[in-house]
């Protein structure tokens, strides 16, 4: 490579998106003081620009103008610029994403804000094109005229930026109101249902035409929902809108078909073509839900998906530390000789490409019949390209196809004459043929930072799959990653956990010289993987540091006056807004998954404040919940958790006795949302026990390993046979 014409702070910097800007023209900081002194002593406005490394609009922002060296100079000339990683800063890209959403009507990322020089914003958007075109002003022009405005109309937007900061603290307050109380569940779940029920694509699955994104978060509601209404018509509806979803997204081109995982989402209703980055929140709630599907169904079409989706995260996402990595781009070069990289390069194919790679005759099937006209009729392979110009704005996808299984099994096999085992072992081989050959293309960037709370998310992923499918080596990889996160991203000095840490150059793990510390959503997501990794593997250790953590959440973020969790702890004064999020997206919001982490862990302490505190969360968002709770699916699911209290399911016996394993088995096995599972194995030194006194007068029944359902802390009869025992953990 050639040596680069220019070099700024960035080069610092341990963030991979960062680092992908050190050699622009502009003069890029890092959010911090330094950025805001130079700001206030150049009196200069600054251009916060916030995106992450794998965001196609981010790249082509940075291709079209921030690479450009006249651009560059009217940005270095009139602005303080400062790069922002939103994975790394979720905090600074919430508070101006709420201003950009209130002020347009509409956000994304690369977020492009210009703010005063003490950090209040005037004006934002999202990508701008470098020039004027017929429908929209270049960011040239953008860039020049607020200076201009800046020169000529200072006060006007000072005064102007401080009306907008007083709206913004209005407007995104969330607070608990006079004497509010949780709001009641069966109204809350109902509505939700009906408002689901209502988006639902009956043909495809998905809760929106499109662009259509997994939201893990609607189906885990779902399937609480049909727990909750076995018997029920609606009971019955909300599973089949759950496992219909995610068949045809596992059937679709957002689901990598060679190289296993999922994509981001679908630009179209068919859930074909995706757009091609793949996140590890997403592979981690996604294990989490098809885990859930196959306890439900007991389809192994489900547990499959899950297999795909931990071998995917194991091979391509896992550092050799333990940790795991954010991201894969959906970017790459076509070949190796290619000047240019394109959306999907590494995943698409060409028709003349696939009948190169499987020449070979079909035994038993129709005469002249090859490995690629069974392959291709089967995944919607078509000679001219099978992707919708109309959806391929930029022409990257023309002449090429994305994978997308268009037949079942049964009618390809009947159209070429073959049973369905053989052509399963057919596909196989093809697929196996095309991975070999894909393994030979440019890979896109790999977005090495390792998160605090993506990495919870994968660990649940991982304990969740481990305890369903009865794979011991998931549990084990979920237990390597938390030991990973004990080392690497908590400091046990303060007892806090951090928010990043990075890949090095020789593969060693590395710390920001100044480390982030941990947000809301790391502690939310790092307590509940510790309690789902206890769940699936017994070892109290877990459990300790997950209540350890939520105490530490507690100090840290609790609102006492409006009730809920702040999104970032107070004290940072480059902070204009201490927000609480309040939409479950791709992500949940933090706060819906802790009304069911505090319900959990007041199971396994005994301590009643943390259910107080989970009620007083559910009365902080009560309004929202009433009437749009299709928003907040995850606290929805947890308002029933919450009103009808938590079972603790309590077996007796050593861990390590095959009596004690079948009913753990068995506990695993059923699909029973508001439960904690612990085992009591006689050891009254042990964790447990100093937590929960109450353990100590439950026995074993004639020697075997029994099973208590416990609520607040009344046990019932024991049981010791599994058949009982599955009955009774039916909701």
């Amino acid at each position: 490579p050639s040596v680069p014409r220019h070099t700024n702070r960035l080069i610092k910097e341990k963030s991979p998106y960062l680092l992908q800007h050190a050699h622009n023209p502009v003069d890029w900081y890092p959010w911090g003081q330094e950025a805001f002194d130079k700001a206030k002593t150049e009196n200069k406005l600054i251009f916060l620009s916030v995106g992450y490394s794998t965001c196609h609009w981010c790249h082509v922002m940075e291709e079209e103008s921030f690479k450009n060296k006249e651009i560059g100079e009217i940005m270095n000339e009139h602005f303080v610029c400062i790069k922002v990683d939103r994975e790394e800063r979720p905090d600074v890209d919430k508070v101006y994403m709420t201003f950009v959403q209130a002020t347009s009507g509409g956000g994304g990322w690369p977020m492009s804000v210009w703010l005063t020089p003490d950090l209040k914003p005037f004006a934002g958007g999202t990508y701008f094109p470098p020039e004027d075109g017929v429908h929209r002003v270049g960011f040239r022009t953008v860039l020049l005229r607020i200076a201009e405005q800046w020169k000529e109309n200072k006060d006007a937007l000072l005064e102007s930026s401080q009306r907008i900061l007083v709206a913004l603290q209005h407007t995104s307050e969330i607070r608990v109101q006079g004497q509010e109380s949780p709001p009641p569940a069966k109204e809350v779940m109902d509505t939700c249902f009906q408002q689901l029920s209502r988006s639902y694509d009956e043909d495809y699955g998905g809760f929106s035409k499109s662009p259509k994104f997994p939201t893990p978060v609607n189906l885990n509601f779902l399937f609480t929902y049909w727990a909750l209404h076995r018997t029920a018509p609606e009971g019955a509806r909300a599973l089949q809108m759950a496992l219909h979803t995610l068949k045809m997204m596992a059937h679709g081109g957002i689901h990598d078909h060679i190289g296993q995982g999922f994509h981001r989402y679908s630009t179209d209703q068919h859930w074909h073509v995706p757009h091609f980055e793949k996140m590890l929140y997403d592979q981690g709630q996604l294990a989490a839900v098809y885990s859930r599907a196959f306890q439900i169904s007991g389809d192994e079409f489900f547990a499959d998906v899950v297999r795909d989706i931990l071998l995917y995260v194991s091979r391509d996402l896992s550092d050799q530390a333990g940790g795991f990595y954010s991201a894969e781009d959906a970017d790459s070069y076509p070949t190796t000789t290619s000047g240019e990289k394109r959306e999907g390069a590494f995943c698409v194919w060409a028709a003349e490409e696939l009948r190169a790679l499987l020449p070979d005759p079909v035994e038993g099937a129709t005469e002249g019949t090859t490995l690629a006209d069974v392959f291709m009729h089967h995944y919607g392979v078509e000679e001219a390209g099978n992707v919708d110009p109309m959806k391929d704005p930029h022409q990257e996808l023309k002449g090429k196809n994305v994978l997308i299984a268009r037949s079942s099994l049964e009618l390809t096999a009947a159209r070429f004459g073959l049973g369905r085992g053989q052509l399963s072992a057919l596909l196989q081989e093809c697929r196996q043929r095309l991975s070999s050959a894909r393994a030979r293309r440019p890979r896109p960037h790999l977005d090495t930072k390792m998160l605090a709370a993506w990495n919870g998310l994968m660990i649940s992923g991982f304990a969740q799959a481990g305890a369903a499918l009865a794979e011991q080596e998931y549990v084990s990889r979920a237990a390597e990653a938390a030991a990973f996160l004990r080392t690497h991203l908590y400091d046990p000095g303060s007892g806090r956990l951090l928010r990043s840490c990075y890949r090095g150059k020789d593969s060693s793990v590395e710390q920001s010289a100044v480390p982030i510390q941990g947000f809301l959503e790391d502690y939310v997501f790092v307590i509940q993987a510790l309690f789902d990794l206890y769940e699936a593997s017994l070892e109290q250790g877990w459990l300790e540091w997950a209540l350890h953590l939520q105490h530490m959440q507690d100090k840290l973020f609790w609102d006492p006056k409006g009730f809920a969790y702040f999104s970032t702890e107070a004290g940072d004064p480059s902070l204009l807004l201490r927000l609480k999020d309040d939409q479950d997206g791709a992500e949940p919001t933090p706060n819906s998954v802790t009304v069911t982490n505090l319900l959990r862990a007041a199971c396994y302490s005994g301590r009643r404040d943390w259910v107080e505190k989970a009620g007083q969360i559910l009365a902080a968002f009560s309004e929202r919940l009433q009437k749009i709770p299709i928003t907040l699916p995850e606290m929805a699911r947890a308002t029933a958790a919450f009103h009808r209290t938590l079972k603790q399911v309590v077996i007796c016996g050593d861990p390590q006795g095959e009596d004690t394993k079948e009913m753990l088995r068995c506990v695993r096995s059923v699909f029973s949302p508001n439960k904690v599972l612990m085992v009591a194995d006689g050891d009254s030194a042990g964790f447990l026990y100093s937590q929960l006194p109450f353990l100590a007068s439950l026995q074993r029944k004639d020697g075997k390993a029994t099973a208590y359902i416990c609520s607040n802390f009344t046990c019932s009869l024991p049981v010791t046979s599994v058949q009982e025992l599955r009955g009774m953990l039916s909701p």
